[in-house]
């Protein structure tokens, strides 16, 4: 699904304790004609209720909210908008908080240094299905995943007859896809460095989650990191 200005809006929750930020960050969204910003929240629990009110397509969801860490709210906003997806938006670097936003079911975990451009990209592709990770996050998912899981994330074992190493059952483009996804690359700047077209990357994403077992790009990013070690 590709959003444009004539495409049905994109509709976001924004919940963020810091009025200014908050207000700031809405008036960039309202501003793209893609987005349209339903509700907005200081707390946990006013993002639930608003979140179960509107039935938001997104929901932006800083982690340090008063009471409670936003990441602690995910299930509650979960079961109050199940239809939504949630992307974090955090000043937080810490491993360990990526890794519960990512088992508690968030869809990206974005940093609020980051750009306006990436953070709308982000919100969009989304709304695709895509996890989006904030590039300088991408190096700590191994370590992340070592502190929840205790070793890290890898493919399930292979049926009888398969390469023992499932990455050898990756055709050369799908290894190089693969790469660049460990870099936190979008699938379109993988066909921009490819020159393929992006559908065809996408294509070639979901032969890559296939055969390595895996159920998202974050996955698969931190599986190939894991390897570069």
């Amino acid at each position: 699904m590709n959003h444009d200005s004539t495409a049905t809006p994109i509709r976001l929750l924004v919940v963020d304790d810091h009025t200014l930020f908050r207000r700031g960050v809405i008036a960039l969204l309202e501003g793209d004609p893609r987005f349209q910003v339903v509700a907005e929240a200081g707390d946990a629990g006013e993002a639930q209720r608003r979140a179960a009110e509107t039935q938001p397509d997104i929901v932006l969801l800083d982690n340090h909210l008063p009471g409670v860490k936003g990441v602690d709210a995910l299930a509650g906003l979960r079961q109050a908008a199940p239809g939504a997806r949630i992307l974090m938006l955090t000043v937080s670097e810490d491993e360990n908080d990526l890794a519960a936003a990512l088992r508690g079911g968030a869809q990206g975990y974005l940093l609020k240094t980051v750009d306006s451009d990436v953070m709308a990209g982000a919100i969009v592709r989304a709304m695709e299905g895509e996890s989006t990770i904030s590039p300088e996050m991408t190096g700590k998912l191994v370590t992340a995943f070592r502190s929840v899981q205790g070793s890290p994330p890898a493919a399930q074992k292979p049926p009888a007859g398969a390469p023992a190493d499932p990455i050898e059952s990756l055709s050369p483009r799908e290894q190089e896809i693969l790469a660049h996804i460990a870099r936190g690359a979008s699938n379109k700047d993988i066909a921009r460095a490819l020159g393929i077209a992006e559908t065809t990357v996408k294509i070639h994403v979901q032969h890559i989650l296939r055969k390595l077992n895996l159920a998202s790009r974050v996955q698969a990013a931190v599986y190939a990191v894991s390897r570069m070690e």
